[in-house]
């Protein structure tokens, strides 16, 4: 079987279809990736095949511009990304498909690959990594600037998302894509983001139902694989000096903004005056060095990158931005977490975490040092550390990957 994977996004978003890819490999089959080259490295590294996607300065200009993480503009951003990856996608897969040998599996980002599926008959599976991109109108909804409590009329809900796809979807995306679907011989369609973007065929929810169980109205194709944690490791050589910093003191605190966070200096600059208040050690995450002062204290260090999975286990407690692939690694570690919620799918996981007892959020506005040691006090007593080792237990015998690689054979 050839296998064409098309993940949109950030790091976060890409490491899941690296670890897929190589255990579809693994099992036999031929796998090739299309993406933006700014992850060109990262695939060949994985032994993967690698089909460019736009080009790396496209994929900086909104990796750096500052809406990026604005709770709306930094949703219009993606949109309009989105809107230019839909005919170069669609080209690449038409390009690499044998009809009846090939499966696409995509980010619900990738709608080019929606419309190969339509056009010309891909076997396609929609891969969603968080709960709160798969609409429901059952419980709360809590999206970037929306809540709507859970004991809302479901109508009401179903306005939040009616008004959503007409004044903010809809003016960036509907016509674009009726354009090019007129193009491909389709018929227009209305709130692509809907129903639409979804495959007809399959859903790979990646995510475990303890984490988000599913909502009877979600689509029936949907099926719950559990968090892929893939996380380069293995593939990345640790810092020798970390094993040192580790075995120097108490367990650190772990701090990480997140992969596509080009403006972490109000972060960071929190976070080392929270380790100065508890007092405690401190760790660092950013590929930008630029956001940290010149010099750190003797009990904070600054790493580029680690693998979540061998350093977050270590920790005393993670503070970051609420990314779901960070969050899974986090519930693996068994360690407490603290997010610093900005927008997308990280307000609903940030209440979900808090829900199980394990984690608590900090606004933007006051992630300040001094609100930040407060919360991280709370989050170190030794029943919430308890809590977190607990859940750490029910991801042991997961098997995501395998999961998903048996449910994207069965399409073909």
């Amino acid at each position: 079987m050839k296998v064409l994977l098309t993940p949109l996004g950030s790091h976060g978003d890409v490491h899941p279809f690296v670890g897929l890819g190589m255990e579809l490999t693994r099992r036999g089959h031929a796998v090739t990736v299309i993406t933006n080259p700014y992850f060109q490295s990262l695939i060949e590294r994985a032994g993967l095949p690698f089909v460019p996607l736009g080009t790396v300065e496209q994929f900086r200009e909104v990796l750096e511009n500052p809406l990026v993480w604005h709770p709306m503009e930094g949703f219009k951003l993606l949109l309009r990304y989105m809107v230019s990856a839909m005919r170069p996608l669609y080209e690449a897969i038409a390009a690499n498909y044998v009809p009846g040998e090939t499966v696409v599996v995509h980010s619900p980002l990738g709608v080019g690959a929606r419309l190969a599926h339509e056009k010309l008959g891909v076997p396609l599976a929609t891969v969603h990594l968080a709960p709160s991109s798969l609409r429901s109108v059952v419980g709360p909804l809590v999206l970037p600037n929306v809540r709507v409590p859970g004991w809302m009329p479901a109508f009401l809900k179903r306005a939040v998302y009616w008004c959503g796809d007409r004044i903010l979807v809809g003016p960036l995306v509907d016509a674009p894509i009726n354009a090019y679907r007129a193009e491909l011989g389709l018929p227009a369609i209305a709130r692509p983001l809907a129903v639409w973007w979804n495959s007809p065929q399959r859903i790979l929810a990646m995510f475990p139902d303890w984490f988000a169980a599913s909502a009877p109205d979600w689509p029936t194709q949907t099926r719950l694989c559990g968090f892929p944690r893939f996380d380069e490791r293995g593939l990345v050589e640790l810092p020798a000096e970390l094993e040192a910093f580790l075995q120097a003191g108490e367990p650190p605190v772990i701090f990480t903004p997140g992969s596509a966070m080009q403006h972490g200096h109000a972060f960071f600059k929190a976070a080392l005056e929270a380790c100065a208040r508890l007092p405690c050690r401190g760790i660092l995450l950013t590929m930008h060095a630029d956001h940290l002062p010149e010099r750190l204290p003797d009990t904070v260090r600054h790493f580029t990158y680690i693998p979540f999975s061998q350093v977050f286990p270590r920790a005393a407690a993670v503070v970051h931005h609420g990314g779901v692939g960070t969050l899974a690694q986090g519930l693996a570690g068994g360690v407490p977490q603290l997010i610093m919620p900005m927008g997308y799918d990280q307000p609903d996981n940030a209440e979900r975490l808090a829900r199980l007892g394990v984690g608590a959020a900090l606004s933007v506005h006051r992630f300040t040092g001094p609100n930040l040691a407060a919360k991280l006090r709370l989050l170190l007593q030794p029943e919430v550390r308890q809590r977190s080792r607990e859940l750490a237990g029910r991801l042991t015998n997961e098997q995501p990957l395998q999961r998903m690689c048996t449910l994207v054979e069965e399409l073909l």
